[in-house]
């Protein structure tokens, strides 16, 4: 039987790993997820609280990528939408301001606004790139109502833009839309320290929130790997799901209310602060996942529970994707009330990762799948008891061949950069293809194989340090209590006969399953098309009728969603 004089040389070996860290962290070169690994005293996350922190400079953006509407020649400008003129821009400054922290014009002077206007033009990915000349930065409800109603009697189309850290293109432009975006309304507005209701404006940044939160003992229910750059209203927007989804479910149950503008300028008044108000249609729902296209979330009510006063991690390996199933059947049965998150990682995601920081890995040996284990309670002794327990009858049990435990904060911090860490060294390799899925459990793992042995068939994969295929690599990882898996394909250059070869085949995939083709991502750019493949038409009409309604002449984020 495995015990804990057997585990004590892999937590050694973990402390190595966790000091290596905190060397490595200064290197110039060196992902974030180091410096986040190697800090202690915080909350865990990969990205600093500097918003944007994937962008590369514009001259190497404009370089690498083409505009959405060159790649997409499919998608065609919508005649009905005005084009911007100074006299436009001259009413927009009016209600706003000259500063170039207000408004950022290029209609005027677009060569002096270029570079300002990239980041806002451009996803972090390098995969989607608009032509927008105008951004237009409100501070107030107000500001935003009074755009919205201008932009709807002018025919201007408009593109809400949080913290730009989405993955399906739907947060930057087609075209020449306007960006509406919302850095500068991010004031955390009121907080009870006794039902832990936050009330705050759409443009915080999460990380912000959670650590408004941690001072005061309670969590935001909501933890994403780029939660220094992304806003709690995107976060609405897109139903995002992330990392404390199995513990405090999803946005649409914590969310208690919210404050919108509808296009024609309307202000939707419906941020309760009650858990309980059965009284009419609950409307807000229609805007967390909507993605900006009916409206825009100007402020958010959310149930916020307590922190938990303690955190424990376990990483481990397993040798089939069978093991990594039967490993989180116990784990439920024997964590049960502290289980705050379960993550499955392959093998060539956690090689990934090694191979751009340069980090020794956690566990002596490498195996097909890992996972990460984490609980979240009120008493550390008890939990890590638990948890201990539970590793080594997992290892008894032949389910798990070698596993660890994090003895303090660092050392759990370091597990997690381990999985957090991926998206970012993905990004640095080069392009990625990424689908964002649900698939019953029983068979998720599967379509990265079938995925991977496609390319292969193709022509297209090379998996060398100095191949000259597009493909180098085709990873899975995600979410297991969640059935949600982000199947990624990495490439040294975006290429067409890629994308050919995944798509539709992904998606028929994921059909025949009947499986979600976005699980937390969203539809966006990227899968407007393809919703049929995970929605009856029947219901695809009620959506655009509900799209009609709020949005009568299409101005909001036009050429997305359905």
């Amino acid at each position: 039987m495995a015990c804990r004089p057997q585990l004590t040389p892999v937590l050694r070996r973990l402390a190595r790993t966790a000091s290596e860290l905190s060397r490595q962290a200064s290197r110039p070169q060196a992902l974030s997820l180091a410096r986040t690994a190697a800090a202690a005293g915080g909350s865990r996350s990969l990205s600093s609280s500097q918003p944007r922190p994937f962008q590369p400079t514009p001259a190497r953006r404009k370089a690498e990528d083409d505009f959405t509407s060159t790649k997409y020649p499919g998608i065609k400008r919508d005649d009905r939408f005005a084009r911007l003129t100074p006299d436009h821009v001259a009413h927009f400054r009016s209600l706003l301001g000259d500063s170039n922290s207000v408004l950022i014009d290029g209609v005027t002077d677009a060569e002096a606004a270029a570079d300002d206007l990239e980041p806002f033009n451009s996803d972090w990915m390098r995969k989607y790139r608009g032509h927008t000349q105008l951004v237009l930065k409100p501070a107030s409800t107000a500001e935003v109502s009074q755009i919205l109603k201008y932009c709807n009697d002018n025919m201007l189309a408009v593109v809400p833009q949080g913290g730009n850290t989405g993955l399906v293109g739907g947060s930057v432009p087609v075209f020449d839309e306007i960006v509406l975006s919302m850095n500068r309304m991010s004031q955390i507005l009121e907080f009870d320290d006794v039902s832990g209701t936050l009330v705050a404006e759409a443009g915080c940044i999460l990380e912000v929130a959670d650590q408004y939160l941690a001072a005061r003992g309670y969590i935001f229910p909501l933890d994403l790997g780029a939660k220094g750059s992304c806003h709690i209203g995107g976060n609405l927007s897109t139903n995002a799901g992330g990392l404390r989804l199995l513990r405090y479910g999803s946005l649409h149950g914590t969310v208690l209310g919210i404050e919108a503008v509808l296009p024609d300028g309307t202000v939707v008044d419906d941020l309760s602060r009650l858990r309980k108000n059965n009284t009419g249609y609950d409307l807000k729902q229609l805007f967390i996942g909507a993605e900006g296209t009916i409206g825009v979330i100007t402020k958010v009510s959310i149930q916020c529970p307590q922190r938990p006063a303690a955190q424990n991690v376990a990483f481990f390996g397993l040798e089939s994707y069978e093991h990594a199933q039967r490993a989180f059947r116990e784990a439920k049965g024997q964590l049960s009330e502290i289980l705050s998150a379960f993550e499955l990682m392959d093998e060539g995601s956690q090689a990934l990762v090694h191979r751009v920081t340069g980090f020794k890995r956690p566990l002596e040996s490498t195996h097909p799948f890992y996972c990460l284990v984490e609980t979240s309670g009120s008493n550390a002794d008890h939990d890590s008891e638990k948890l201990s327990t539970f590793l080594e009858s997992v290892m008894d049990k032949g389910i798990v061949a070698d596993g660890t435990l994090a003895q303090d904060e660092t050392q759990l911090r370091a597990l997690w950069a381990w999985r957090e860490g991926i998206t970012e060294a993905l990004g640095h390799l080069g392009g990625v293809f990424k689908y964002d899925v649900s698939i019953p459990l029983a068979q998720m793992y599967q379509l990265v194989e079938d995925t991977r042995a496609r390319v292969a068939e193709a022509g297209l994969l090379d998996d060398s340090a100095d191949g000259t295929h597009p493909v180098r690599a085709v990873v899975g990882y995600g979410h297991m209590g969640d059935s949600n898996l982000h199947l990624n394909i990495s490439t040294r250059r975006f290429d067409p006969r890629v994308e050919k070869v995944l798509e539709p085949f992904v998606y028929e995939w994921i059909a025949k399953r009947q499986g979600s083709i976005s699980a937390e991502h969203g539809l966006g750019l990227a899968k407007k098309k393809y919703i049929g493949y995970s929605r009856s038409e029947g219901m695809v009409r009620l959506m655009k009728q509900i799209k009609g309604l709020y949005d009568p002449k299409g101005i909001m984020n036009p050429y997305k969603y359905i």
